[in-house]
């Protein structure tokens, strides 16, 4: 495939399009296969000898595609793109003619992220040049892929098999892939929705559901919908191919803070395992009720935290530490009359400094009513009273 010539490459797509082989013509068509190697495919005057062998209007997307060859091989990124984007929407036009046909899917799937691929360097080629508006590029190719995505959830009248809606939740990966990367997250709620109300949502791949439930778990955690966020990352993590243990990470990079918001800590062994032992620190600190060990832990990798998006989250954690921190003081107290004096004293130990009899009383307030803690703050006697019964709720129990 790497040394093919012009007229070999042009015979075998024209076979498979004419054959009707999604599968091959996808393969012909991606920058994935081999084909792109050989360096006898871009001739002066291609165009003609395309006209010459592939049917219309197919071949116009094959000119398209040797074009976009040919600016990748000069490592053209800004013009590969635009003739990756014609080449979707002169796709999109033929494939909205392909009346209760299918076939096609696998096509789409292919340029389809090709394009966002070529987004991705294109914008990057634009910030080098200076760009003042970073994912323009993607944003773009957005727009490009709604176009499909319209077709596709349009063709109702076709059979359950030959339904172009089975392409509806890769592009939807792909557009929630882009609205991540150029933050906009507002945009994927209409996506959303429309694979919520699909016929299909539980019979689409499984490699599909497990990228589309990672996304929508991660959406769920910007939203503090921690349950939700819970609900999908699991999904993802537990039906993530055991082989994928890259994703497998990502997906834990994720879990693990909302598991520890929702009462539940990791094992060393799983942080081991997936090599993060960057949180192995945290899940200490928050087990001990240890703010000091929390900040540090903190501080010590929040470059990582950072540039992964959880550290707002595990921030979120503090509240936690405070309440396993109080329980601690509690059980030492052994009444359910205690001073807030006493709990004072504990925060100053682990290092909260700045910190008066009132803004330790609005930490314990809060903890209320978040139900951390079962009880009252009586203000005549400076103390806490707390349940003779499980003044300490399973945080698990409480979200």
């Amino acid at each position: 495939m790497a040394n093919l010539n012009l007229n070999q490459y042009l015979r075998e797509i024209q076979s498979s399009w004419q054959s009707r082989s999604g599968t091959e013509v996808s393969e012909l068509l991606s920058f994935n296969h081999p084909h792109v190697m050989s360096s006898k495919l871009i001739l002066e005057g291609f165009e003609k000898s395309v006209e010459r062998i592939v049917e219309a209007p197919f071949d116009e997307i094959v000119v398209l595609h040797l074009r976009c060859l040919s600016y990748i091989n000069q490592q053209k990124y800004l013009e590969a793109y635009t003739e990756q984007s014609a080449l979707v929407q002169a796709f999109t036009k033929l494939f909205q003619t392909q009346k209760e046909d299918n076939w096609a899917l696998f096509i789409m799937y292919v340029i389809s992220l090709d394009l966002r691929m070529f987004a991705i360097k294109a914008d990057k080629e634009l910030a080098k040049k200076g760009a003042d508006k970073p994912g323009q590029t993607l944003e773009k190719a957005a727009e490009c892929l709604m176009g499909l995505f319209r077709v596709c959830a349009a063709d109702n009248r076709s059979s359950d098999e030959d339904t172009k809606r089975w392409g509806m939740l890769y592009l939807v990966n792909q557009l929630l892939k882009i609205y991540f990367r150029i933050n906009k997250l507002h945009l994927c709620k209409a996506l959303i929705r429309a694979i919520d109300a699909s016929q299909f949502k539980d019979q689409f791949s499984l490699s599909q559901q497990v990228t589309y439930r990672y996304y929508v778990g991660r959406k769920a955690i910007f939203e503090s919908d921690f349950k939700s966020a819970e609900k999908y990352l699991t999904y993802a993590f537990e039906r993530c191919h055991k082989n994928c243990r890259a994703n497998k990470r990502l997906i834990l990079i994720y879990l693990i803070p909302v598991k520890m918001l929702l009462g539940h800590l990791p094992t060393p062994q799983l942080l081991r395992k997936y090599d993060l032992l960057q949180f192995s620190e945290v899940v200490q600190a928050v087990r001990e009720g240890n703010l000091r060990r929390l900040n540090n832990a903190l501080l010590q990798h929040d470059a990582f935290f950072i540039r992964c998006g959880v550290y707002l989250i595990l921030e979120k954690l503090k509240v936690t530490t405070y309440r396993n921190l109080f329980k601690k003081v509690t059980l030492l107290m052994k009444t359910h009359q205690i001073p807030i004096e006493a709990y004072l004293e504990a925060l100053k130990f682990m290092g909260v400094e700045d910190i008066d009899l009132d803004e330790t009383q609005c930490i314990i307030a809060n903890l209320i009513f978040e139900n951390k803690i079962k009880g009252y703050i009586s203000n005549s006697h400076n103390k806490l009273v707390i349940s003779k019964q499980n003044a300490f709720p399973s945080l698990a129990a409480i979200v």
